[in-house]
């Protein structure tokens, strides 16, 4: 199905090739620059073109370059533009764009998802489930003039990622350059995305009047933990419903009133915990709209407690890739970083469903470390580029859905699975406390070793 030039990588890096494919399928340069074209507010490419700035930054997140000045560099001759165009380029570029980036890249990949049988049985059948959660980019150096003299941490940016548990992706983003704005403050971009059948699931933070009656008034569904200032008018008694893992739990049918005044019937499930949570809260009370029919109060408990596979994303994306690139200081370029990484987390989401198609979900999930796949590529990546002209890899660009299908699982079929083992740690140890020693401040290993050893 491909040509002999790609024998030696489909033989020893089956899963390169499936990233390279996959990039050149869904967001190759052609495809990128009318995208960019017809989506960008004020930006326009005269010079620099949009697809050879997600190529610099792509690198910059898989890894296989360091920082973008040197992914620039070692493009520098296609790109016909100084590091300072493309620098003051990525500073421009808007947040609406770079957030259509990621809905353009979930359009491309989730038809494949699906055809490979990469999804999760939902819990809620006929009803799309949105985990909806904040993730604020960590401080960036100091490298701009007016951040030089301050102490405090400065940060660069801050999102609202949607992640649909059921596709096993980030399906939307919500950026905003302001990295101290208060999460709930960006709700009201969200507010306009909210269908019918939609089920979000979200922490205490996004409890709030507007955002709750908003989705109830849309014919939409809601799980969310209640926050202390939330307020509500108890309909009913408590009553007992019975033992979950964690807990006792209860139910109450209560009233809420919108700021116009509309009242609505929600249910506030509590759940008595057996151990407190790190706050210290022995109660987790959630507020929902969900009728019983849908769902009993076992089962919305259990959807919030499934929430976490959204932070799992983040934390993927945190030790897997660049998701945040300290040297970019300016908001627009720090979101457009985080937006891209995004777009590759999507990018090895199709991965992982071939090569469950093939071996097994189970295996996948529970066998196949993410950090060892992002490495394999980022460190393969340069090198295949180099063997393999790039007018070679627009094969995968013809290709019919179904073939490309085909194409993905005959390379998943040769992927060495061994080559990813996760490596599960066991519990965690408490911390022995240390010794201070004021007048030694150093001490050396080997004699300490020596000693140990005596």
């Amino acid at each position: 199905m491909l040509s002999s030039v790609f024998d030696p990588f489909v033989e020893k890096s089956p899963i390169s090739v499936m990233a390279r494919g996959m990039m050149e399928r869904a967001l190759n340069p052609d495809q990128l620059n009318q995208w960019f074209d017809s989506t960008a507010n004020s930006q326009y490419t005269k010079d620099l073109l949009f697809s050879s700035l997600f190529d610099i930054m792509s690198k910059v997140v898989l890894g296989s370059h360091r920082s973008v000045h040197a992914a620039y560099q070692a493009t520098e001759e296609d790109i016909g533009v100084s590091i300072t165009s493309v620098y003051n380029k990525l500073n421009g570029i808007e947040p609406h764009t770079s957030a259509q980036l990621v809905r353009y890249a979930v359009g491309q990949a989730q038809p494949l998802v699906k055809k490979l049988g990469g999804t999760e049985r939902s819990p809620l059948p006929g009803k799309r489930i949105k985990l909806l959660d904040g993730n604020c980019i960590e401080k960036s150096q100091r490298r701009l003039k007016e951040l030089r003299s301050l102490a405090a941490g400065p940060l660069p940016g801050k999102s609202l990622v949607v992640y649909d548990p059921v596709m096993r992706m980030p399906i939307d983003v919500f950026p905003c350059e302001d990295g101290h704005a208060q999460e709930r403050s960006l709700l009201k971009t969200v507010l306009s995305t909210i269908e019918a059948d939609d089920v979000w699931i979200a922490d205490r933070n996004f409890c709030t009047i507007e955002f709750t009656c908003t989705i109830a008034s849309r014919n939409a569904y809601f799980v969310i933990r209640e926050h202390k200032k939330y307020p509500w008018q108890a309909l009913g008694k408590e009553k007992y419903i019975g033992k979950i893992e964690n807990g006792k739990l209860y139910e109450q049918p209560i009233l809420v009133r919108d700021d116009s005044g509309r009242e609505h019937t929600f249910r506030r499930i509590r759940i008595r915990l057996k151990k407190k949570t790190r706050d210290g809260d022995t109660d987790i009370c959630i507020i929902s709209c969900l009728s019983k029919r849908s769902a009993n109060a076992k089962k919305i408990a259990g959807l919030y407690r499934d929430r976490w596979t959204i932070e799992t994303a983040f934390q993927h994306l945190a030790q897997h890739l660049n998701s945040e690139i300290n040297t970019l200081g300016y908001p627009r370029a720090a979101l457009f970083g985080f937006c891209v990484a995004l777009v590759v987390y999507i990018i090895l989401c199709v991965i992982k469903s071939a090569l469950a198609s093939v071996h097994g979900a189970e295996v996948i999930e529970k066998q196949v470390s993410g950090y060892y796949v992002a490495d394999e590529i980022s460190a393969t990546y340069r090198g295949m580029m180099i063997a393999i002209d790039y007018d070679r890899w627009v094969v995968f660009q013809q290709m019919t859905p179904t073939k490309l299908v085909n194409v993905l699982k005959a390379l998943a079929a040769n992927v060495k699975l061994s080559a990813f083992r996760k490596h599960p740690r066991g519990p965690k140890k408490p911390q022995p406390k240390r010794i201070s020693c004021k007048n030694t401040p150093h001490v050396s290993t080997a004699k300490i070793i020596a000693r140990r050893k005596k």
